[in-house]
């Protein structure tokens, strides 16, 4: 237990063993409190016994002394009293919240629910969802009555998958409750194991809201750069040379442009856009940051294109993609905009490969229907499409990309403005958003 924290006797459980919800069953669990730690995929559960995280997010002795209570069973959250719900809240083909893996877990929790039972939410919804569409599954599947027999709180993540300094308890914690006694034993619960201290919203919906706009405010700062990177591009400029001089200004937001994937800044927004919308407002700015990061797997691969039309070799071009998962060193592929960029091309006739060496090719397979190929059998290309800036490619820089080219030439797109353009080899052009 850290010092001059919070105690509490609660009994606590974490549905949903993902990149948010392993982290915080090992917190409570290394802070010595009891945690049932529920997850539906059986294989995820056999890893995790055997102290694995296939995520990368927590280290095989941290799990090994967090003696977590590891479960695929349901009936086992009888167990606790104190039950944190941490599942995906993706978007559908539509770009509609799909909230069917929280209604699920709603329904689990609801089956074993107890008098003076607690259960707080921490995966993204729009501001409403805990009451209106959480609560009545809990009821409905337990038979007691929010705020008589249980209560709720909220609680929004702050995962950040692959960053190693802001952890989850080292940042600080929005925390709220359906009542006030609820809020203060939420307080106390998080602020056990939470070192950078906690935040009382005044209501769920505020805390609700305070999640998904935080995502929605870096999404259309990144759109704003991403469509400058469109302008500058037209006008013969590199943005990223106008961004280290606008830099220099001391209020100047260092945002750079990109591609906008994974399950937080690329998809939370369209969770506020559709409440707003029933409200009956159309969130204008919103959704026209998500059109343009939304389309900027296209735009890279048509800039390949523009290329490719203008060096024409013979035969069918090929290009070889680095990188699939959303991010750089995460093998997260979760609404990855990488298959953005493969299937534009795939749409011109260009015969793409992919090379990851983070992602999981079953996973990538059975998700996108794409085959991840080992740099060894990598055919040369006409040009190479940096991607995602795994610490690999960092570390190798030119290397990495210029023995992929035919002939040592061709293109190269630098996703992420990685690459030094001072050594640039000869014969290679370069081109980054």
């Amino acid at each position: 237990m850290v010092n001059d924290m919070p105690t509490h006797s609660r009994k606590v459980s974490v549905i949903g063993l993902g990149y948010v919800g392993l982290p915080v069953a090992v917190a409570f669990g290394l802070s010595g409190c009891p945690v049932v730690a529920f997850d539906i995929n059986p294989n995820r559960i056999r890893e995790l016994r055997e102290n694995h995280d296939r995520t990368g997010e927590v280290e095989t002795e941290e799990l090994r002394r967090a003696g977590l209570r590891f479960t695929d069973d349901p009936a086992d959250l009888a167990a606790a009293d104190f039950h944190i719900v941490t599942v995906p809240t993706p978007i559908n083909d539509a770009r509609l919240p799909d909230l069917r893996p929280l209604i699920a877990a709603s329904r689990t929790v609801g089956k074993v629910l107890k008098k003076g039972d607690i259960v707080v939410y921490e995966s993204t919804v729009y501001p409403g969802a805990t009451e209106e569409d959480c609560v009545p599954v809990l009821e409905a599947e337990s038979g007691l009555r929010f705020g008589v027999d249980f209560t709720v709180g909220y609680s929004p993540e702050r995962i950040n998958p692959g960053d190693k300094q802001h952890r989850f308890t080292t940042i600080k914690k929005v925390v709220s409750g359906s009542d006030e006694a609820t809020l203060r034993i939420v307080s106390a619960v998080y602020g056990s194991v939470v070192a950078a201290g906690i935040h009382e919203a005044p209501t769920l919906k505020v805390a609700e809201a305070a999640k998904v706009i935080e995502n929605t405010q870096r999404d259309l700062n990144i759109a704003l750069m991403n469509e400058l990177s469109v302008i500058f591009h037209r006008l013969g400029i590199d943005t990223r040379d106008v961004l280290d001089a606008a830099g220099t200004k001391w209020n100047f937001l260092p945002f750079t442009p990109g591609l906008v994937g994974g399950h937080c800044i690329g998809v939370d927004p369209y969770y506020l856009t559709h409440r707003a919308q029933r409200a009956g407002y159309n969130p204008e700015v919103i959704l026209a940051g998500r059109r343009i990061n939304d389309g900027m797997g296209a735009h890279v691969a048509r800039e390949v294109v523009r290329h490719l039309l203008q060096n024409r070799r013979d035969g069918k071009s090929i290009v070889t993609v680095l990188g699939l998962t959303f991010k750089e060193d995460v093998p997260d592929i979760r609404n990855t905009k990488v298959v953005d960029i493969v299937a534009e091309l795939e749409g011109f006739g260009v015969e793409v490969q992919i090379c990851d060496p983070v992602a999981d090719p079953a996973e990538a397979h059975e998700e996108y229907g794409v085959t991840l190929v080992v740099p060894g059998d990598l055919k040369p290309a006409d040009a190479v499409v940096l991607a995602v800036s795994h610490k690999e490619f960092r570390a190798a820089g030119w290397d990495a990309v210029t023995p992929l080219l035919a002939g040592g030439t061709g293109m190269v797109a630098d996703v992420k403005g990685v690459l030094d353009r001072a050594t640039r080899p000869d014969g290679v052009a370069l081109w980054r958003l």
